[in-house]
């Protein structure tokens, strides 16, 4: 099985993390509290509360564990379609795979990164809802110190099962939301390169840009319900399953709440992704 899929899935993937962990941030404390009136308002808050640090909390695990997801998903993907179509990466524009074949291999891609995943976007998003200030004299010290600090304690408090709270959530979001982000790429990249040619930085750019805001748009309903799920713990509110933390969320804030940060989760989207998207590309025509 090739590794250079991998290899270039965890660069990139590294790459649009931080680009795009302030945003990540900000978003999670819009879908997770009722504190914040808008996105300007938590911005606002959190970096006269916080300082600039704040927006950066829960990232220095990320950067490693994340980042090794997105090789999951990229290396799966790839070698997914590889199994469909015979065909290897640099083969694929002159012999470009049907729709169907790279939909399968996204949705594939998502299932299995899952695994992966939750326990380390229970613990991002745990950190990332610590509003308090870094630690300061006489001042209460936040309820985790660190990521290890944040896992131990959940499988301290909530059993080894609670890390991966909102894992079905997660299921359900990326399962069908990632094959819709490979296609969405494909199909832009070739409306806009000619048959048999790689396309452009450029139509890589604004192909990865637009699949990010496509999958986000259908991702957020069940990105909202998955990161309540994962701060249900914490409340010590348990929710019975996915159904019921969708009827508990519109039953006390309306439809509306399905869409909460589906406007930074599209600023966001659109850079990080195409720099995640360039960088793979870039990566595996360099080993190539």
């Amino acid at each position: 099985m090739p590794v250079e899929e991998f290899v270039a899935g965890w660069i990139s993937g590294a790459l649009g993390l931080v680009l795009g962990h302030p945003f990540d941030t900000v978003k999670v404390r819009l879908q997770t509290q009722t504190t914040y009136r808008g996105i300007f308002d938590c911005v606002v808050k959190t970096y006269r509360h916080e300082s600039l640090l704040g927006f950066f909390k829960g990232m220095s695990f990320p950067i490693a564990s994340i980042a090794v997801v997105n090789s999951v998903l990229f290396g799966v993907y790839s070698n997914t379609l590889l199994a469909l179509t015979a065909t290897s990466h640099q083969e694929r524009r002159a012999q470009p795979p049907s729709y169907a074949h790279v939909f399968l291999a996204g949705c594939t891609g998502g299932f299995v990164q899952v695994y992966c995943l939750a326990p380390f976007d229970l613990i991002k998003v745990r950190l990332q809802n610590q509003t308090e200030p870094r630690a300061r004299p006489g001042s209460p010290p936040p309820r985790y110190r660190g990521p290890v600090h944040c896992a131990v304690s959940i499988c301290q408090e909530e059993g080894p099962r609670g890390l991966f709270r909102g894992a079905w959530a997660l299921m359900l979001r990326d399962t069908p939301t990632l094959g819709i982000y490979f296609v969405t790429y494909e199909w832009l990249c070739r409306q806009s390169t000619p048959e048999g040619q790689s396309p452009s930085s450029a139509s890589v750019l604004v192909a990865g840009g637009f699949a990010g805001i496509v999958s986000w748009a259908v991702a957020t309903p069940l990105d909202v319900i998955k990161s309540r799920m994962q701060m249900a713990g914490l409340k010590h509110r348990v929710y019975r399953g996915v159904l019921d933390c969708m009827a508990s969320s519109v039953r006390q804030e309306g439809l509306g709440v399905f869409f909460r940060g589906l406007t930074i989760n599209s600023a966001r989207a659109f850079p990080v992704n195409a720099v995640t998207f360039l960088s793979y590309e870039y990566l595996l025509r360099w080993w190539g």
